[in-house]
């Protein structure tokens, strides 16, 4: 594999780890012990927190905000301007109005399993976790974990749909059995209402 491919303008940590292959864009900041995956691209402007880690073969596109601790696993895509939050109780300020400090609060984070999709604009609100192969609609604010293979969308975001791993939704060819139009393959739906490859 070829070495990572980082721009004059982005700013690195030395202690972050870029994998193989890995392209790194304008004006992008990568923290602290941050961890990119081999052949992941990461787009203009994107900030990483400290700590953060992403897994190979990632894109992650222009804007993105993803705070510590988010944990992103393989092939895992994140459209523009996505944030992927950490505080689950937010303030600028402790009761007795003193500023927070990093030790006033504890970061929580968004993980997101192999393969799952948040598209643009899309808000994920820590601490949740979105199930392989997921499909986060454009614009939807994500408060609640979201199944493997789920299309969610709005604000609260809900379930209104399922994809395959093609990211195309599969069709109805029995009772609980779906086909992806794409690749052929087959997916039950199980009875606590979860899809999963057959």
């Amino acid at each position: 594999m070829s070495s990572p491919k980082i721009h004059e303008t982005a700013e690195v940590s030395e202690s972050a780890h870029i994998g193989n292959g890995a392209s790194i864009w304008q004006y992008t900041h990568i923290r602290e012990n941050a961890k990119v995956g081999n052949q992941s691209i990461i787009g203009r402007g994107v900030y990483i927190g400290s700590g953060v880690e992403i897994g190979d073969n990632c894109k992650i596109q222009n804007y993105a905000l993803l705070y510590e601790p988010a944990k992103l696993e393989d092939g895992v895509f994140i459209g523009p301007s996505v944030v992927l939050t950490n505080d689950e109780y937010p303030r600028a300020i402790n009761p007795d109005e003193s500023l927070k400090s990093g030790l006033d609060w504890k970061p929580v984070g968004v993980t997101i399993r192999k393969g799952a999709s948040i598209g643009a604009g899309s808000i994920c609100v820590a601490p949740i976790e979105i199930g392989e192969w997921a499909l986060v609609a454009a614009g939807s604010t994500v408060t609640q974990d979201v199944p493997a293979f789920a299309l969610v969308a709005g604000t609260p975001a809900k379930i209104i749909n399922w994809v395959g791993k093609s990211g195309i939704p599969p069709k109805k060819i029995a009772e609980t059995k779906f086909e992806c139009p794409k690749t052929g393959e087959i997916y039950k739906l199980t009875s606590n209402e979860k899809l999963e490859v057959e």
